[in-house]
């Protein structure tokens, strides 16, 4: 098991960094926790301790601790130093090795990578001597992670808020993985050069202007997959039917509503590499869309006659523009593997990623998947959805390094 040591700085970002031990956690990783002074006005210690399952260390002077050289041992026994909220002035320490308390002194010990996720009004962010710590940090191996633009505390708006825990628990376990360089960034990108387009949310199918026919999908695992490909450096194209979700910024989006306005969005779209069928496209829609919104019988309700969608990923399949690796996604609610396996070689496509539906996971943040090949059957933990797509996205990359 890998472990981090986290030093959690003295910011209202501190609070954070309780549901990053809790990511971290549910991933398998290990975490201890320094808390500083500062840090300790926002988190307390009891909290830290109940969710890292570990005595929580704040104070040098600990003689106990202390008498084994306990900030020397701290610095050297994890993989991966994990500074959030990195403090303006936690910042400023390590970059000039100062050493005036535990957290800071086993930062100067330490002979392990250290990353850094900063958190703090977006005036001392953009300062000259923020900005001046920061390159000398990255200059000497530092990860930096965010800061995040947005609405704080304080009141103001711009770079300056922490990243949020699940995106920082994807850059822990890059580190601890190899795949980060001294900027931050993942290295190689062993999908640069490749273009994926990638279906996500559901499709709405009129009735009338007021009501519709859909589903529960919330589009979260088809954005994290567009996100995760292009993190690895593909184009991506991102279609997508209508979702509570902001749209990711590396990627090209097409906003579509219908089953018929995807269809021809994916039409659009290719040629491509890759494409992952994750949208839960209607099967079916009226037969007619009324202009007006229809009245209600008084002699009961009035019959819905449905005609059947496009299958779009059928359709990818037997296209002559077919991609080299074509994904669909089988959400079911019992037998799955099993319905995968015929969904498979119904569909002809070359993959197929089943999950088990019942529950919360269309419309939750977490998923279990199960990746269906022509070989070989791989099921993946319960985990965010994040994380499963950073999975899937590595399992496709690895498809394509085998073959070149």
């Amino acid at each position: 098991m890998k472990n981090v040591l986290l030093i959690i700085g003295g910011g209202i970002a501190a609070f954070k960094s309780l549901l990053l031990v809790r990511e971290l956690k549910k991933r398998g990783i290990g975490v201890r926790v320094i808390l500083t002074q500062g840090g300790s006005q926002f988190v307390t210690p009891l909290s830290l301790q109940v969710l890292s399952e570990q005595t929580v260390l704040s104070d040098l002077w600990d003689l106990t601790a202390e008498s084994e050289m306990g900030h020397i041992e701290l610095s050297r026994s994890a993989d991966l130093i994990v500074v959030a909220p990195a403090t303006a002035n936690m910042i400023a320490k390590a970059a000039h090795g100062l050493a005036s308390g535990l957290a800071s002194t086993t930062l100067l010990a330490t002979d392990k990578r250290v990353m850094f996720a900063p958190a703090m009004n977006v005036r001392m962010y953009e300062s000259e001597a923020t900005q001046a710590n920061i390159a000398i940090l990255q200059e000497r191996g530092a990860i930096i992670v965010g800061p995040d633009a947005g609405a704080m505390a304080c009141g103001e708006y711009g770079d300056g808020r922490m990243t949020e825990p699940d995106p920082l628990a994807d850059a822990v376990e890059a580190a601890l993985r190899g795949e980060t360089t001294l900027d931050g960034w993942r290295d190689p990108k062993p999908l640069a050069g490749r273009r994926a387009v990638v279906t996500a949310g559901p499709t709405r199918e009129p009735i009338d202007p007021v009501r519709y026919l859909s589903n529960h999908s919330s589009g979260r695992q088809g954005y994290a997959i567009a996100q995760a490909l292009s993190d690895l450096g593909a184009e991506v194209e991102l279609i997508t039917g209508p979702t509570a979700l902001p749209l990711p910024l590396t990627t090209t989006n097409t906003e579509v509503e219908t089953a018929l306005e995807m269809q021809a969005a994916v039409a659009n779209a290719l040629p491509a590499d890759i494409f992952v069928s994750v949208a839960a496209v209607a099967d079916w829609r009226p037969a007619e869309a009324h202009a007006k919104k229809s009245a209600k019988p008084k002699d009961g309700p009035a019959p819905l006659a449905l005609v059947e969608n496009p299958d779009i990923l059928h359709s990818v399949c037997i296209s002559e523009e077919r991609p080299a690796l074509v994904i669909g996604f089988a959400a079911e609610t019992h037998d799955v593997a099993e319905r995968a396996r015929a969904k498979r070689l119904r569909k002809g496509c070359d993959w197929i990623v089943a999950n088990d539906v019942t529950g919360d996971v269309m419309g939750g943040t977490e998923n279990e998947m199960l990746i269906v090949t022509d070989t070989q059957e791989t099921r993946l933990p319960r985990q965010s959805k994040r994380a499963a797509a950073r999975r899937l996205a590595r399992e496709i990359a690895a498809h394509f390094e085998a073959r070149s």
